[in-house]
């Protein structure tokens, strides 16, 4: 495995905390607030980021409350650490705890998942019939990987005949290390993929094929490497500002971009993909491939009612207010997280913004009041590009880039400060988040 251990300097260590900070994700929780009495029925559908951190923050608020959480995963994914394990930098159980670790004792969980919602009798129904009914509903579900959608593919093929697949759990990304640390010793082509649909985590493709180029520079062996990045459009991120900064950065390390090449299809055993291309199907052979599939709201969520109807069409997001996350049709129901159709903030530097917004205007609606408080898509990617280098890249809804110490960190700059938050910061401040300390 390789060495990823630095050794901080004290100013480095107050810069880097301090940073953190900046961007939302440390710090104790903000003063305490009065309790709020009622006996509202809260039922949060997802333990995940979104549903821990908020069924923590509501426990502190409100006395009374009947809080249900329902999620049938046993274990809770860190998966901002999916792309380090991908790389060989850290192994599997880094990012898996215990979901029950995040959850204060003063909620009910259901281990089970949620079959049916019903938002005009506002009920729930779990797969085991049991049904709840709430007062308020919380959607944090997370989303889909629609791996079915690429045709010849299977999870059980990651990790051999030059198959990667990080994003489908920690597992998954130690056997992706598998097969990119297997094409670093051989050689060959490597294509890259990123979905036409809308995706948790966009800088993680590019953090991949970075990381993957980079350990092939220090193992000697990326003379032997023809590098692909299979962009889904014409572009290589959605701020156009850092889209040009890595076009650069490929083209300083010899890293192509194909645009417009959506994956539809693999025969493992010839190792060569399909490619929808506005030109038509397009055939590619590869050494190594990383796939990531079509990403959509769980079945549950897209046959809820609750979704988009003239917008994401097909991958059925959530229809909320951009601002409240408030749903624009059912104001008792709010989504927090990956479900949300916002135009950005598929990242857990989001999660932790759009959190307390949601808190406030949740108990705003309790107490008969109103809220300003809003959530202007912040969102945060440690973008890496090499080991131990990173662009810490910080953007709104309006592609605006809102550094959190601009002058200091440069958002498009390569630096070691901006590796160490998402190398050694990010998972300690995660962890706060979840128990809503930050």
């Amino acid at each position: 495995m390789h060495d990823s251990t630095y050794t901080p300097s004290r100013r480095g260590f107050l810069s880097l905390a301090a940073g953190a900070g900046a961007l939302g994700l440390t710090g104790a929780a903000s003063n305490a607030k009065a309790q709020v009495q009622t006996s509202a029925k809260i039922v949060i559908l997802g333990a995940g980021a979104a549903g821990a951190a908020l069924a923590n923050r509501l426990t502190e608020r409100l006395n009374g409350a009947q809080i249900t959480i329902v999620d049938g995963r046993k274990e809770h994914w860190y998966q901002p650490g999916f792309s380090l394990i991908a790389a060989g930098l850290k192994p599997s159980n880094y990012s898996v705890s215990q979901t029950t670790d995040w959850l204060p004792k003063d909620v009910t969980l259901k281990h089970e998942w949620a079959a049916n919602i019903d938002p005009e009798s506002r009920k729930v129904a779990l797969q085991s019939g049991e049904v709840l009914s709430y007062d308020y509903l919380i959607v944090a579900t997370g989303l889909s990987l629609d791996h079915d959608a690429i045709e010849g593919f299977d999870l059980d093929m990651v990790g051999e005949n030059g198959i990667g697949a990080l994003y489908a759990g920690p597992e998954y990304a130690a056997r992706t290390w598998k097969a990119a640390s297997k094409y670093i010793e051989d050689g060959g082509v490597g294509l890259f993929t990123r979905p036409a649909t809308e995706m948790k985590c966009a800088g993680a493709p590019l953090k991949h094929t970075f990381l993957i180029d980079d350990l092939a520079r220090k193992a000697g062996s990326r003379g032997k490497m023809d590098v692909h990045y299979m962009a889904n459009n014409n572009s290589l991120f959605g701020v156009p500002i850092v889209s040009e900064k890595v076009r650069m950065l490929f083209g300083d390390r010899g890293i192509a971009p194909d645009y417009s090449h959506v994956l539809t299809g693999l025969d493992a055993g010839a190792k060569r993909a399909r490619f929808s291309t506005p030109e038509g199907t397009v055939e590619r052979d590869y050494d190594y491939i990383h796939v990531i599939p079509p990403q959509r709201a769980p079945e549950v969520v897209r046959q809820s009612g609750l979704s988009w109807a003239d917008k994401w069409v097909g991958e059925g997001w959530m229809e909320v207010d951009m601002a409240t996350l408030r749903h624009n049709r059912y104001p008792e129901v709010f989504a927090v997280g990956d479900v949300a159709g916002v135009p950005k903030g598929k990242t857990a530097a989001s999660v932790k913004w759009q959190v307390p917004v949601v808190e406030e205007h949740l108990i705003a609606q309790i107490t008969g009041g109103t809220s300003d408080a809003a959530y202007d898509g912040y969102t945060s990617c440690p973008l890496i590009t090499q080991v131990g280098r990173a662009m810490l890249v910080e953007f709104d809804y309006h592609n605006n880039l809102v550094p959190s110490f601009p002058g200091i960190i440069a958002p498009l700059e390569e630096l070691w400060i901006s590796w160490l938050m998402k190398e050694v910061a990010l998972k300690a401040t995660y962890n706060a988040m979840l128990r809503g300390k930050a």
